[in-house]
C-alpha cells in the first residue's frame, strides 16, 4: 500500500510519500524510535477515541436491532425498523417539529438504517478521524465531530429533511476541518492535505447525486460546520491543546453519553 506524506516527528518537516528518509534531518521511516513515537502518539492522541466512537456506533446499531425485534417493528436482522430508530433518537423535522426532540441532533449521529450504511460510515470514520486527531489533537477532534454533526443536522432540519440518521454528518465535519487545515497551513504538506480531502468532498457530492435517500444537506452542513469550528479552535501547528479544549471535549462527551443513555432507557421503558 502506498505510504502517505507525513510530518517528521523529529523536525516537523514534510516527508514525501516516496521518501524513505526525512530530507531535512535524515531520520529514516524505519527507525525504531520513529515507530515508537508514531505508536505512542497514536495511543495518546486519538486511537483510543476512534475505537470508542466505532464501538459506540456498532453498539447502538445492535441496540436498534434488539429494539426492533422486541417490539415487532418492521425491520430485520440487518436493518432496524423506522419506529425503533425514531424511539432511539432519529432527527429531522418530524421528531423535532412534532415531538420537540431537539436532543436528537446528537443521538442521530450514532444511528444507522442498515449494515451497509453502518459499514460505509465507519470505514470513513476510521480513515478520517485519526488524521484529524493528528492535526487538531484528540480533544479538538472530538469537539469538531460532535458539534459539526450537530451543525449538519441543524442545517438539514431547516432544509426540511423530515427523518434522518447516520454518522456521516459528523464525519463530514472532520473532512471540513481538514479542508480548512490544508488551506490554512499551505505549503507542500497543506496543499497535499487539501487536495486529498477535496477528493472526499467531490466523492460525497457525486455519491449524493447518484444514490437516493442521501442527506446531502447534512453532509454539506457538516462540512461547513467543520470548517467554521476548525477555524475557531485552531490546530496543533498554531497552538497546542489546553485545559479549555479538554473541558469542551469532556462536555461534549458527557452530553453524548447522557443523551444516548436517555434514548435507550426511554425507548425500552
Amino acid at each position: 500500500m502506498t505510504q502517505r506524506a507525513i510530518l517528521c516527528p523529529r523536525c516537523r518537516q514534510l516527508v514525501g510519500s516516496e521518501e524513505s528518509v526525512c530530507s531535512w534531518c535524515g531520520t529514516a521511516r524505519s527507525a525504531q524510535w520513529w515507530q515508537l513515537i508514531n505508536w505512542s502518539k497514536g495511543v495518546m492522541d486519538g486511537d483510543w477515541l476512534v475505537k470508542a466512537l466505532i464501538t459506540a456506533n456498532v453498539l447502538f446499531f445492535a441496540i436498534s436491532l434488539l429494539l426492533s425485534a422486541s417490539t415487532g417493528d418492521s425491520g430485520n436482522f440487518i436493518s432496524p425498523g423506522q419506529s425503533s430508530l425514531m424511539l432511539l433518537g432519529a432527527t429531522g423535522t418530524y421528531p423535532i417539529g412534532h415531538f420537540g426532540r431537539f436532543w436528537t441532533v446528537i443521538s442521530a449521529n450514532y444511528l444507522h438504517g442498515g449494515i451497509i450504511h453502518l459499514i460505509f460510515n465507519l470505514m470513513a470514520l476510521k480513515q478520517i478521524a485519526p488524521w484529524a486527531s493528528n492535526e487538531y489533537g484528540t480533544s479538538r477532534m472530538f469537539t469538531i465531530y460532535t458539534l459539526g454533526g450537530v451543525v449538519g443536522y441543524v442545517v438539514s432540519y431547516f432544509a426540511g429533511v423530515s427523518f434522518t440518521i447516520g454518522a456521516s454528518a459528523a464525519v463530514c465535519s472532520l473532512i471540513g476541518a481538514l479542508l480548512y487545515y490544508g488551506k490554512s497551513r499551505g505549503g507542500a504538506y497543506g496543499s497535499s492535505v487539501y487536495r486529498e480531502v477535496s477528493g472526499w468532498v467531490i466523492s460525497l457530492f457525486v455519491f449524493g447525486l447518484i444514490f437516493p435517500g442521501i442527506n446531502n444537506w447534512g453532509h454539506g452542513g457538516g462540512i461547513i460546520g467543520g470548517i467554521v469550528i476548525g477555524a475557531l479552535i485552531g490546530y496543533n501547528e498554531r497552538r497546542r491543546e489546553n485545559t479549555l479544549d479538554h473541558a469542551l471535549a469532556l462536555l461534549c462527551g458527557a452530553a453524548t453519553v447522557a443523551i444516548l443513555g436517555w434514548a435507550v432507557v426511554s425507548a425500552f421503558v
